[in-house]
Formats: C-alpha cells, sequence, structure tokens
C-alpha cells in the first residue's frame, strides 16, 4: 500500500489513504521507522489523510521518499486496531474512562445490534480502543477498533445540545463530546473525566495512537 502524496505548502506533506484503518497502520509504520522522527515534528492523522510536517531544514522530496517507498505498512485488514505502539506527542498512551451506562440511545443502540442493554455494555467496554485522530472539536477523538457488533449508524436527527462527557457511538467510531455541542451520535453513557481541559500541560486527554479502556463506573 502506497499513500498519495501532496504537498501542502513548503514544509509539510499530506498523505491521502483509502480508510481509516489504513491511517491507523501507516502512522504506527511511521512511528516505527527507524531514522524517521529525524526528519519530521509532527504528524497528524485524519479520517483518511496524514499530515506529515518537516523539520526545518529537511528537503521535502527527501521526506517524501521516505513516505512513499521506504515505509513498510502492515496491509489493513491484517493490522489490529488498538495495538500497544503508543501515543503521538500530545497524551498518555493508556487512558482508562469509567462510564456511566445511562445514555438516552441505550435502548436503540440494543435494538439496532439485537444485544441486550447489558450485552451493549459488555461490548463497549470487553474490548480496547484506539485513537486513530481528533476532531470536530477541541479534545474529541475518534476511537476504533472496538467490538464491530457495535456498529450503529448515527441518529436520522441529530440533537441540538449534547452534554460534554457523553459517549456515543456512530458507524465504527466511538467518542466522548469534550463540551456541550450539537450532535447526532448514538449517546450510550456519561463520563466525568475531562477531554479537554486547559489547565493542563496536555489540554486533550486522549492523543493519537492511544489505547483506551471504557470501565463501568
Amino acid at each position: 500500500m502506497s499513500p498519495q502524496v501532496l504537498p501542502y505548502g513548503d514544509r509539510a506533506l499530506l498523505l491521502e489513504l483509502p480508510d481509516t484503518a489504513a491511517v491507523v497502520a501507516y502512522v504506527d509504520a511511521l512511528a516505527a521507522a527507524p531514522g524517521f522522527a529525524d526528519l519530521v515534528d509532527d504528524v497528524v492523522p485524519g479520517a483518511r489523510t496524514v499530515l506529515v510536517r518537516a523539520r526545518r531544514g529537511v528537503d521535502l522530496a527527501q521526506l517524501e521518499t521516505r513516505c512513499r517507498a521506504e515505509i513498510a505498512i502492515v496491509p489493513p485488514e491484517e493490522h489490529p486496531l488498538g495495538p500497544d505502539v503508543g501515543a503521538l506527542p500530545g497524551g498518555p498512551s493508556r487512558v482508562e474512562i469509567p462510564v456511566e451506562y445511562d445514555g438516552p440511545d441505550l435502548g436503540e443502540v440494543a435494538r439496532l445490534t439485537g444485544l441486550t442493554r447489558d450485552e451493549v455494555v459488555e461490548a463497549h467496554t470487553g474490548t480496547p480502543w484506539r485513537v486513530a485522530f481528533g476532531g470536530f472539536a477541541p479534545g474529541f477523538a475518534y476511537l476504533v477498533g472496538g467490538d464491530p457488533r457495535l456498529h450503529v449508524p448515527r441518529r436520522a436527527t441529530p440533537r441540538t445540545a449534547v452534554p460534554a462527557g457523553a459517549v456515543g457511538l456512530a458507524g465504527e467510531f466511538s467518542g466522548v463530546y469534550p463540551r456541550e455541542s450539537p450532535g447526532g451520535w448514538q449517546l450510550i453513557g456519561t463520563t466525568a473525566e475531562r477531554m479537554w481541559d486547559l489547565d493542563r500541560d496536555q489540554p486533550a486527554l486522549l492523543a493519537a495512537g492511544a489505547t483506551v479502556r471504557f470501565v463501568r463506573a
């Protein structure tokens, strides 16, 4: 698998990949590549892209060569989402989040999946999740690699206000709302953990690459 590489200003490259699984595999490959950290000062994953910013003085052509040809990538279909690779700079590599499973959509998720409410909770807590990328709002992390039985669609009608700490599901992702905002995810619980806190050295609790375990509060 080789990404499409596009120039992004005079110090960065934007790598386009087919899906989130490929992004996770590629970011892990970058992290493991000998000497690659000496070439870059930031790696920012997205749903289907990876932004790689070069260190000052690094030739972009050299960096592009590494990105195209010298990074050994695990095929996404063989890559476990949630390996102990460690977070990119910005947060701890392992985070445990206690959840009160009292969300208004817990029953609907049970109906959509054919599971009981307790089985939904067991599925959500039974498998480690992986922070694939951040977005939507400061501190919001898109988590992948959970139990595939929990893949559910977004709500047909989004809510105008979802409270901070709400834990939700949408498609292949799980996530925690860092602040009150509109949202269309299926809400299954709440947590008191602060996803975004400007008083911390690293405001975002969850950084790309981190492993997340949900536990029943």
